[in-house]
């Protein structure tokens, strides 16, 4: 018989052999190749961004370089210059989108903290998922749903800010006092425009203020904080830089939509500032798209040449929400 001891010796059990590992010269390797291609990754960014830019510089110079585009180009005033008329698209492009942005944002910001705070889970999934089905959208539809369902609708709502309010320079009208109609005016176009970014916006403000800390919020409830006060007090000086990062990400759009704003808007070469009167803006994509087919090699340049203004407009935007977003940097919520 087994004595006590040996009895209770629990069986051995042989060790699993030794996994493979992969040499140090192999890890060396690899380590190599994926720096290499994440260096040639930025690298190659910036080359494309450089070349974009050289094209457009040596496809304008034609036109910048012309002594007399009026006598060539029919758009360009009589007796005038490039200039007279990129002005008036700067003018014109910078203002719907400002517009459109400052429609855009508020309603964004709060639905983004109805899903993020306020709405049931399973609301809040399906909401989300419909905000982001909204990006989806092809802004030629977007077009024909301004032009055909929202111009008719809102026609009155301008003629009451015109009737009301037409001592501000933005709700003017025309020289009889009266909003345009039909409403393809810059106005109708910024409200469409505002329904273009507002996904964007939700959505990159909907995942920021879902990173919140959640002991700052708890904390703030703790103090007997409401639920207005969790979000002044917390959510948003957190979430601030975010959005302020979804807001630039929806200028962008702003700046460069096309379809839309040639579908709606009625085009004009005017500093104005009436929002409600046809024919007193328009802006660069636009213009291009318009044009751009029936120009012959020196209006392509010159449009070429308005391009080159849009580029340089949306590269200083975003080097400006960078530098604000780059202010917060040292906030963090979890410190």
């Amino acid at each position: 018989m087994a004595s006590p001891a040996t009895a209770m010796t629990p069986p051995v059990t042989p060790d699993p052999p030794p996994r493979r590992r992969r040499s140090r010269t192999t890890d060396r390797g690899l380590d190599r190749a994926f720096r290499y291609l994440a260096v040639g990754s930025g690298m190659l960014i910036l080359a494309t961004l450089a070349s974009v830019a050289i094209f457009l510089v040596l496809e304008a110079l034609p036109a910048l370089t012309h002594d007399d585009l009026a006598s060539e180009i029919a758009w360009i005033p009589e007796g005038g210059n490039l200039g007279d008329v990129v002005g008036p698209l700067i003018f014109g492009t910078i203002l719907a989108a400002i517009v459109s942005l400052g429609l855009a944002v508020p309603v964004a910001v709060g639905i983004a903290l109805f899903i993020s705070h306020y709405a049931p889970r399973r609301m809040a999934s399906a909401l989300g998922y419909v905000v982001d089905l909204l990006a989806a959208i092809p802004s030629v539809v977007f077009g024909l749903w301004g032009v055909l369902v929202l111009a008719p609708k809102v026609q009155p709502v301008w003629q009451f800010l015109v009737d009301y309010f037409g001592w501000i320079p933005l709700f003017a009208g025309d020289e009889h006092g009266n909003a345009s109609n039909p409403p393809r005016v810059l106005m109708t176009t910024a409200l469409v425009l505002a329904v273009m970014i507002l996904p964007i916006i939700t959505a990159v403000s909907r995942e920021v203020f879902l990173q919140t800390p959640r002991l700052h919020e708890e904390a703030a409830l703790a103090l007997g904080a409401t639920r207005w006060e969790l979000i002044r007090m917390a959510v948003l000086p957190f979430g601030r830089s975010g959005v302020t990062s979804a807001a630039m990400l929806g200028l962008g759009r702003a700046l460069g939509e096309t379809m839309a704003v040639l579908m709606i808007l009625s085009p004009g070469f005017l500093y104005s500032f009436k929002l409600l009167v046809a024919s007193q803006q328009q802006t660069i994509a636009a213009n291009i798209a318009a044009k751009f087919n029936d120009a012959d090699d020196i209006g392509r340049s010159a449009l070429i040449a308005t391009g080159l203004a849009l580029f340089v407009i949306t590269l200083l935007v975003n080097l400006g929400a960078r530098a604000i977003v780059a202010r917060r940097k040292d906030f963090s919520g979890a410190n």
